[in-house]
C-alpha cells in the first residue's frame, strides 16, 4: 500500500508543507504573477518551474541509483491523450489564472475566485473518471509510444529507454538549458528595468 508506514505519511505531509511554503514564498500563488507569465512580463513561474524540474530530476534519479526508491512509476507515453490533456490544462489555466497547485495555494490564502477553479478541477476529474472506460481502449491508445526489447513490448518508456543515453546526460542538458534561459531572462529584465 502507499502509506505502509507512519514515516511515509509524515514525510509526505512535510513535503507538502514545504511545497506550499515555497509556492507562497515564490509568489506563484498570486494571480498577477501567473498573468504576468502569460503576458511575458513576469518570468517568476518559468524560473521556479525550471528549477523544480532540474532539482526533481536530480533527486529522483539520485534516489533511484542510491536504492532509496526501487523503481519509477512511469505512465504510458500516449501522444494524442497528452496533447489533448495539455490543451485542456492550458485552457483552464489561462481562464482561471492558476494551475492546480497554485490554485489550491491561492484558495488557502483566501482567494474567492480560486474556489471556483478548485470546484472546476473536481468536476473535471469526476467527468474524466466517468468517461475514461469509454476512452481507455480507443482514444487513450492513439499515438502510444512503445519500445520493443527482444520479444517484450514496453509502453512505459523514458527517453533513456528509447535512445539508450544515460538519464544524467539529459539532466545535465536540461540544467544547461535552464542556466541559459535564466541568463537570457536576467538580461531581458535588466533591459526592461532601464
Amino acid at each position: 500500500m502507499w502509506f505502509d508506514t507512519p514515516g511515509l505519511i509524515v514525510g509526505g505531509l512535510l513535503a507538502g508543507i514545504v511545497f506550499g511554503f515555497l509556492l507562497q514564498k515564490g509568489q506563484v500563488a498570486k494571480y498577477r504573477v501567473i498573468l504576468g507569465q502569460f503576458l511575458f512580463t513576469d518570468y517568476t513561474v518559468l524560473k521556479i518551474m525550471l528549477t523544480a524540474i532540474v532539482v526533481g530530476a536530480i533527486g529522483v534519479w539520485g534516489m533511484l541509483q542510491l536504492g532509496m526508491i526501487q523503481h519509477l512509476h512511469v505512465k504510458p507515453a500516449v501522444l494524442a491523450a497528452n496533447a489533448v490533456g495539455g490543451l485542456i490544462f492550458g485552457a483552464g489555466m489561462s481562464l482561471l489564472g492558476y494551475c492546480p497547485g497554485t490554485g489550491v495555494a491561492a484558495m488557502g490564502e483566501g482567494s474567492r475566485h480560486a474556489r471556483w477553479g478548485f470546484a472546476g478541477m473536481i468536476l473535471g476529474a469526476a467527468a474524466f473518471a466517468a468517461v475514461f472506460p469509454a476512452l481507455e481502449k480507443g482514444f487513450m491508445k492513439l499515438g502510444e509510444v512503445a519500445v520493443t526489447t527482444g520479444d517484450k513490448v514496453n509502453n512505459k518508456v523514458t527517453l533513456t529507454d528509447i535512445t539508450g543515453v544515460s538519464p544524467w546526460v539529459y539532466i545535465a542538458a536540461l540544467a544547461a538549458i535552464s542556466l541559459v534561459v535564466f541568463a537570457l531572462i536576467g538580461r531581458w529584465e535588466r533591459q526592461q528595468a532601464r
